[in-house]
């Protein structure tokens, strides 16, 4: 995802959020997860805005992309100078309107942001996971979510968004739950990853894994492989821009000097951006999360586990109302596979909307300020919202 972007405390802020941990599947009724593992306990982090209206039809869900988090929107401390990852979008008369709808956000299980992961400490030998963590699927997550939905007591949600890897979610919640949720916006994303996208994803994962700190998975106690993750975000992060952008961006010009230095230090500004991406970004992100969510995204593939090899078959089932957006430069998840699922929901008479957006900045413009995506999903919830109260 792409940095943050600084934002007022006040006005048409979230305000101040508190992140909250629900606990579930503890070792009389663990999860039983889709590669057969029984696993728990399970801890899952998730904050809210807003106010849950008395019939609790006014709940939003908001399903974070690959290295995002429950910190959707909104402030920890008046001391904090950025806000959450989509405060953009989230907020008192923004396109998700806290004044109007009972927000969620969660992070995922297998993050590094609060909720169970690989980094988290087995109870059973008192370290943390490593690789013994198990490998999950966006099924698994999706299902965590629903028991987190459970316990807040929420039996219908109004819409479930999402970006990326949580637009994935959002896909495998319609399908996996057809009467619980109402509508959905699944943005910049796909029902199964290209083989360019797993190779991305694969040659990310085996810079971490060469990384001679990775230890197997096993480097809680010493040193991490800060390497290798930044190499893994690097190339990540090339995918989520677009030529354009970075030809705007960067073109060919150099960092802070006038001529090449004739060796392997950072002549260009690219290079530098880049290099920073990755130093930044292991200071937040653990390098097993990364391997356990990338591969449950290739694994996604809603024909071959919901469809028998049909994307139509797979949407038979689904009842909520879509609104599906791809962006133009988006060459991760390019709108041509937003139009295939497109054409499989209208195949099964699905209330399907679809609108591809003019943006230079790649994949991340979902991430980004655009009044036209902000006025869609205004609009959409609304409508949505008030068919509900009719």
């Amino acid at each position: 995802m792409s940095e943050y972007i600084e934002h007022d405390k006040t006005g048409s802020s979230a305000g101040l959020i508190e992140k909250k941990f629900y606990t579930f599947a503890d070792q009389s009724d663990e999860m039983i997860l889709e590669n057969g593992t029984r696993f728990g306990p399970i801890t899952l982090a998730y904050e809210t805005c807003g106010t849950l209206n008395p019939d609790r039809s006014n709940v939003i869900l908001i399903l974070h992309a690959l290295t995002g988090d429950s910190h959707m929107a909104g402030f920890y401390t008046k001391e904090d100078s950025k806000p959450g990852w989509w405060d953009i979008m989230v907020g008192p008369g923004k396109g998700i309107d806290t004044e109007n709808f009972f927000v969620i956000c969660s992070n995922i299980v297998g993050g590094c942001m609060g909720s169970t992961g690989p980094g988290s400490v087995n109870p059973k030998t008192g370290k943390p996971y490593g690789i013994d963590f198990p490998v999950i699927t966006m099924g698994d997550m999706v299902r965590a979510q629903k028991a987190l939905m459970d316990h807040l007591g929420i039996e219908k949600i109004l819409s479930v968004i999402g970006g990326s890897l949580g637009g994935m979610q959002v896909l495998e919640w319609c399908v996996r739950y057809p009467r619980m949720v109402i509508s959905a916006i699944p943005l910049a994303t796909t029902t199964k990853h290209s083989a360019l996208a797993i190779a991305f994803n694969e040659v990310a994962r085996q810079a971490i894994m060469a990384d001679p700190n990775w230890t197997g998975g096993n480097y809680y106690s010493g040193e991490k492989p800060d390497l290798g993750l930044a190499v893994a975000r690097m190339i990540g992060h090339i995918t989520y821009l677009s030529d354009e952008s970075m030809r705007q961006k960067f073109g060919r010009r150099l960092q802070e000097k006038s001529d090449f230095s004739y060796d392997f230090s950072a002549d260009f500004q690219v290079e530098s951006y880049l290099r920073y991406q990755g130093t930044k970004f292991v200071e937040r992100f653990d390098a097993n999360s990364f391997l356990y969510i990338t591969k449950a995204a290739d694994y996604f593939d809603l024909e071959r586990q919901y469809g028998d090899g049909s994307l139509v078959k797979a949407f038979s089932e689904v009842a909520s109302k879509f609104l599906v957006v791809s962006f133009t430069s988006d060459w991760l998840y390019p709108t041509y596979q937003s139009k295939t699922m497109v054409k499989a929901m209208k195949k099964n008479g699905i209330d399907v909307s679809f609108c591809e957006i003019e943006a230079e900045c790649g994949h991340d413009a979902f991430l980004l300020p655009n009044d036209r995506l902000t006025g869609l999903i205004r609009g959409f919830l609304e409508g949505v919202f008030n068919e509900v109260r009719a």
